[in-house]
């Protein structure tokens, strides 16, 4: 339940709409709902602004669809992660309304329009072609949180004159999140020309000493540059999730 059905529920028991009894048996309710194996925080959107995310990794096609069920039935946008195609069409056949999203891995069950309450722009600038997953996963989920989200790809220091030549957009972002893998090194370009926020985001991508990440993440978080935040590796959810709390009014 969100703000808004809240107070709706409040103003009807005022209005003598609903009474008391009832009122009390939505409300115990309201901090979760058990299922056989999930215990879903459906008090989420009142804490923090934004339904619980289920991610899709791990889950069976059943979980998944469960869930879905649920959440649909309280009126909340739902956001799926982590989701293959083959995952997303088993599930689309008890949801077919649900968007999927092949290169983020994302699935997005809408049921009320995704109001834009982000101040500014959040821009995802990612280094090379093979970043783009993750940094579309960062790009879906700011969306759906109610932000206006531009994107800049394949802008890494191997051709720096690339992000460069796209500095007035940089600039003008109110939030950057900086998807790369390789050494990582370009959130600490980015870092170094704004003001604003940045979040890096290390991938997997990369050869043997790249350890799947791992020195990405170490080179990212040894960032000689004022206000570069790292999150973990591969994490677009995370990044989206945080640059839309950064951005919000």
């Amino acid at each position: 339940m969100n703000v808004e059905k809240l107070k709706k529920l409040l103003s009807d028991v005022k209005k003598g709409k609903i009474d008391t009894v009832r009122a009390l048996d939505i409300l115990k309710t309201l901090p979760f709902e058990e299922t056989e194996f999930a215990t879903l925080d459906t008090h989420r959107s009142l804490r923090q602004g934004f339904p619980e995310v289920i991610l899709g990794q791990g889950k069976s096609n059943s979980q998944i669809a469960s869930i879905i069920k649920i959440m649909k039935a309280r009126k909340e946008n739902i956001l799926v992660t982590r989701v293959d195609a083959a995952k997303a069409r088993a599930v689309k056949k008890t949801a077919p309304q649900a968007v999927y999203n092949k290169t983020a891995g994302t699935l997005f069950i809408k049921s009320h329009p995704v109001r834009i309450t982000g101040r500014g722009t959040i821009l995802v600038i990612c280094a090379g072609t093979s970043d783009i997953p993750v940094a579309e996963e960062a790009v879906v989920t700011a969306e759906v949180m109610g932000n206006r989200v531009e994107r800049l790809y394949d802008v890494g220091v191997a051709g720096i004159h690339r992000l460069l030549h796209k500095k007035e957009k940089i600039i003008s972002a109110n939030v950057l999140i900086v998807v790369a893998g390789m050494e990582g090194a370009l959130p600490s370009v980015v870092g170094g020309l704004v003001s604003r926020p940045v979040i890096a985001v290390p991938t997997s991508i990369g050869y043997g000493a790249n350890l799947g990440g791992l020195t990405t993440l170490l080179a990212m978080l040894n960032s000689c540059v004022a206000g570069v935040t790292v999150v973990n590796i591969d994490n677009g959810f995370g990044a989206g999730y945080a640059a839309s709390l950064i951005n919000r009014d």
